[in-house]
């Protein structure tokens, strides 16, 4: 019994010495994870407290996660904008009718390419990817938009981008990463290839169309240049980024007018009639960003399970 007694004792001091690395490896895990998160979320709230501050006086600096003067001149200067509401509507309509097309598209040819008995699928695949390598150009794209007659109309802004390359090697590689006992099973008890897509595929595919709707959503939300493009002569297909821009490009153009000297003359007026670009820029970016923040909770199991599963196939 004794010597069990003393040969017990290095034992209880390794746990010891274990227990003492461990709660210092998650201290400094803490540490790390507390600066990572302030090195985050300090962009943000400053974005966010100079929106929320007086434009005059924002120009004297030292705005950091308060506003010095609040207001919300700044957000009136923006949404005073007739088009601003019709464009917003145009986004929400491209983001949501785009993302649900390019998704389930995408996932489409993706099981298509993915089928061992597709004998092209070798073919259809490196056609897919030369096309992320090499592309005719913005002049030759905009030729063939041309041809097609869709410059001036909403369907400029799905067609096109239909099929991201990118989503489709993602979808692909997890579908490849599906048990093939399942898709048996299926052409087992009679179901077609579509049955099989649909019924089976989809369902068990969700935590990556989820990833790449993520993808798409954003960035179908913040396009502008194809409306710069295509529809800059048509108001009714002009979209919320396109209209923000504008309304940068117009405080710009009225601050070029001013000299430096008078915008600091008016830095003590308070009234928040008068806008700078740096408040413009604050303000555009907390509106074209509070919708996919807002989306995002929703999204975010979805999107964590998307990136992990099905990197080791059993």
């Amino acid at each position: 019994m004794k010597d069990m007694t003393l040969g017990s004792k290095p034992i209880k001091k390794r746990r010891i010495r274990s227990s003492r690395s461990d709660q210092i490896f998650d201290i400094c895990n803490y540490i790390f994870l507390i600066f990572v998160m302030i090195v985050t979320l300090y962009p943000i709230l400053n974005t966010l407290a100079v929106s929320l501050n007086n434009a005059t006086d924002s120009i004297k600096g030292g705005i950091y996660l308060v506003p010095r003067i609040w207001t919300l001149g700044n957000y009136e200067y923006v949404f005073k904008e007739a088009t601003i509401y019709h464009a917003t509507m145009i986004s929400i309509l491209r983001t949501v009718i785009g993302t649900v097309l390019t998704v389930f598209c995408s996932a489409m040819v993706a099981y298509t390419i993915s089928r061992h008995d597709f004998i092209l699928r070798k073919f259809v695949t490196i056609a897919f990817i030369l096309t992320m390598y090499f592309n005719g150009g913005l002049i030759p794209n905009f030729l063939l938009i041309r041809e097609l007659g869709m410059i001036g109309s909403f369907e400029v802004y799905i067609w096109p981008g239909l099929i991201g390359v990118f989503n489709l090697i993602i979808i692909r590689s997890f579908i490849y990463g599906l048990p093939d006992s399942i898709l048996e099973s299926a052409k087992i008890d009679g179901a077609g290839d579509f049955k099989t897509f649909y019924a089976i595929v989809l369902p068990l595919s969700m935590p990556v169309l989820a990833t790449v709707a993520l993808f798409t959503a954003v960035f179908q939300w913040n396009q502008w240049f194809d409306v710069f493009l295509y529809n800059s002569s048509y108001i009714e297909f002009s979209t919320l980024q396109y209209e923000l821009q504008k309304i940068l490009q117009n405080s710009n153009a009225s601050l070029t007018s001013r000299t430096a000297s008078d915008a600091f003359a008016n830095a003590g007026n308070t009234t928040g009639d008068t806008v700078t670009p740096l408040a413009i820029r604050a303000t555009m970016t907390i509106v074209a960003s509070a919708p996919i923040i807002m989306v995002y909770p929703f999204l975010q199991k979805y999107f964590v399970k998307g990136m992990t599963v099905g990197g080791v196939k059993e």
